[in-house]
């Protein structure tokens, strides 16, 4: 109970520093709220009352952001002009909870919607052009247009999908096979730009059922090349950067986002830090944000796999590797990407607050940057 209370107060703390604002940082309002849920799994009969009597106020609270005309669903950040990025989704490839899982770190998810988390993705959003980005195309990718629309409420361009365009990290399935909606079965895109590497685009072409969303027409490949930027509109360019990752179908890549003020890092799988032929403390050094892989906190999270096997970097060991970064440095790392059986997924986990005391973040669904 401490330590949930603990998380509680400390939400409760950022939310009272927005109450000048009318409540604009809406993210701090439902961070609350997952917080609190957790707490009343975890409280016992006679004390649920207390977390219960906070989940309501803070439902007040967000009924009060989203009546402020200033203050909806897209946040004052969207209102900003300044192009933003924003967190679609947070999981592994099968989302939270996963299929078939009955083990304690889904079960009470499954009981309660309201914590389940889609498939890790980003949005690129320009609010001048009236432009949006996909960065990944989930198999939640129905629910993460629905939520974009809702954190983009001002876009008056959204047409029959809202999208300007996709990219594409790799062949894994929880990073393109939300394509499906693009199809003639269900949303009837037409030439909806995909951005691809070389192996991506030939596996699209030659695989069915991807290769008739290119006979139809529903999507057009568009080749990209490591390290050569991609330039969106005069604001914003996406680079690709090549990773090792098991490269079954495809070759595998991060993106960096680079805005008019600030930059980003996408980097949601990636070998060991050991297999990549870059320095990753580099690489973070030169950007403003870094969303990186946190698929797994540490070894041992799948009892009865060899975890050598999927040689993710664990959050530890990233943890370990920018031990002695500046805070600074540290602060800008977002792990993302976590499995279901990641305890960060839990705001009130001991992983959770390993993580955060040691200077890092834990990206959550909604969470928003200026670009």
């Amino acid at each position: 109970m401490s330590l949930s209370l603990y998380r509680i107060s400390q939400t409760l703390r950022a939310i009272s520093q927005e109450t000048n604002h009318h409540f604009h940082n809406r993210r701090l309002v439902n961070r609350l709220q997952i917080t609190i849920r957790y707490s009343i799994e975890k409280t016992p009969l006679p004390h649920k009352y207390i977390p219960i009597a906070i989940l309501a106020i803070a439902t007040l609270m967000l009924g009060c952001a989203d009546t402020d005309p200033s203050s909806n669903a897209s946040s004052a950040l969207s209102k900003s002009s300044e192009p933003f990025v924003a967190v679609l989704g947070i999981a592994q490839d099968a989302g939270y909870p996963q299929a078939g899982c009955a083990l304690d770190c889904c079960r009470e998810v499954w009981k309660n919607p309201s914590l389940r988390q889609h498939a890790t993705c980003l949005a690129i959003v320009d609010p001048i052009s009236h432009e949006r980005w996909l960065l990944e195309c989930t198999p939640d990718f129905k629910d993460q247009l629905k939520l974009l629309n809702q954190l983009d409420s001002n876009n008056s361009k959204k047409g029959i999908n809202g999208l300007s365009g996709i990219f594409l990290t790799h062949a894994h399935i929880g990073h393109y096979t939300g394509l499906i909606h693009l199809g003639h079965e269900v949303m009837g895109a037409k030439e909806t730009p995909v951005h691809v590497m070389p192996r991506m685009a030939e596996f699209l072409r030659t695989s069915g059922p991807w290769s008739q969303l290119v006979d139809y027409k529903n999507i057009e490949l568009r080749i990209l090349e490591n390290r050569k930027p991609v330039k969106l509109n005069e604001r914003i360019t996406v680079t690709p950067i090549q990773v090792p990752h098991r490269d079954e179908f495809s070759e595998t890549v991060a993106f960096r986002v680079d805005g008019p003020n600030r930059s980003i890092l996408f980097l949601p799988d990636i070998d060991k830090w050991n297999r990549w032929n870059e320095n990753v403390e580099t690489i973070v050094k030169s950007v403003d944000r870094a969303y990186v892989d946190g698929t797994f906190f540490g070894d041992g999270e799948l009892p009865n796999r060899p975890m050598d096997q999927i040689p993710h970097p664990y959050i530890v060991e990233t943890m370990d590797r920018f031990e002695s970064a500046p805070q600074s440095e540290r602060a800008k790392i977002h792990f993302i990407h976590f499995n279901h059986t990641n305890p960060v997924h839990n705001p009130n986990s001991d992983a959770t607050k390993q993580t955060t005391e040691a200077g890092f973040n834990i990206a959550r669904q909604n969470d928003q940057f200026k670009l």
